[in-house]
């Protein structure tokens, strides 16, 4: 692809923002959910696999994610100090969510 078929392409499916999967752990913020990605890496010296975390705090504009849903989440522009990813799509209900709404509509 040349410079301007490349940029051309951008222009019509967006720039290419970095996405990330990982568990929602808490959701006690107004349109906020943090979100905890588990990256695992092999060491470089033992190449044993390590596994480590990081949260990222994602929108989440009708606070539909809950508690231990997977989530996939997207780069943004600065939303405030912490908030940089928003909420693209929820890829998996968590069990837990889905017993606690057969509970609320008894």
């Amino acid at each position: 692809m040349t410079a301007t078929t490349e940029t051309a392409a951008q222009a019509l499916t967006g720039a290419r923002r970095n996405e990330k999967v990982g568990q929602v752990v808490s959701t006690k913020m107004q349109k906020t959910i943090v979100v905890e990605v588990e990256m695992r890496k092999a060491h470089p010296k033992y190449k044993r696999i390590v596994r480590s975390s990081r949260k990222f705090y994602a929108h989440d504009e009708q606070n539909s994610a809950r508690v231990g849903d997977m989530v996939r989440i997207r780069e943004t522009r600065p939303l405030s100090k912490l908030k940089r990813w928003s909420l693209e799509e929820i890829v998996r209900r968590s069990s837990l969510s889905q017993a606690e709404e057969t509970h609320a509509s008894e």
